[in-house]
């Protein structure tokens, strides 16, 4: 299932010349064409390679999860399907794989489609490298991302996540994939419409 929603995308984009993370026309090239993906699910995506699935993931890295939060029933809303850039962990530091009881990250469903590419596209200033290969990340810290008003965006998406509440293990999604995956239609909101949480993602910046 993996293979048909990442893969076919990528063949189709290395035949018009779109190479990931390569370019913004590149970029814009792939998150059109995953909006036109209409049969998945972060469910799916979850149960089709066992390959994909870690138990720890490395800070910058993308991944898609299951979750359920802790005192839910206070909550407003809340994403059972987060997709994320994992950025600090309450057991290790900020370059290490995620441990501890808890960890914080970028969950970019809590923006509207053009401001996730928006923030993407600052985003990528902090690979680690341009190979986008399956070993390249984020060089994401809090300080990093809270010192430069670039990143501003990032901050409706900042959730902690407990460690005991996972639902599933974490789906690496390599960095060739992340702008399909960033269009794609993973996100699941319990407690409001996806559209009140964008309108609450945006009156933070007014």
């Amino acid at each position: 299932m993996a293979a048909y929603v990442f893969d076919d995308i990528l063949n189709r984009g290395e035949r018009v010349g779109a190479a990931p993370g390569k370019s913004a026309e590149s970029r814009d090239w792939f998150r059109r064409a995953a909006t036109q993906v209409t049969d998945v699910s972060a469910g799916k995506l979850l149960r089709a390679d066992p390959d994909r699935l870690v138990a720890r993931p490395k800070i910058g890295g993308m991944y898609l999860f299951k979750y359920d939060p802790k005192g839910k029933k206070t909550l407003p809303y809340y994403d059972v399907f987060p997709l994320v850039f994992p950025f600090a962990s309450s057991g290790t530091g900020t370059r290490a794989p995620v441990s501890g009881q808890s960890f914080h990250a970028i969950n970019l469903h809590y923006l509207p489609l053009r401001m996730r590419a928006k923030l993407m596209d600052k985003l990528y200033e902090l690979v680690t490298d341009k190979r986008y290969d399956d070993s390249t990340r984020l060089k994401l810290s809090y300080q990093v991302l809270s010192s430069v008003s670039r990143f501003e965006l990032f901050r409706p998406c900042v959730k902690q996540y407990l460690v005991n509440q996972l639902q599933s293990k974490f789906f690496h999604v390599h960095s060739s994939e992340w702008d399909m995956a960033l269009f794609l239609p993973l996100q699941k909101f319990v407690g409001a419409p996806m559209s009140q949480v964008h309108r609450d993602s945006m009156a933070m910046f007014k």
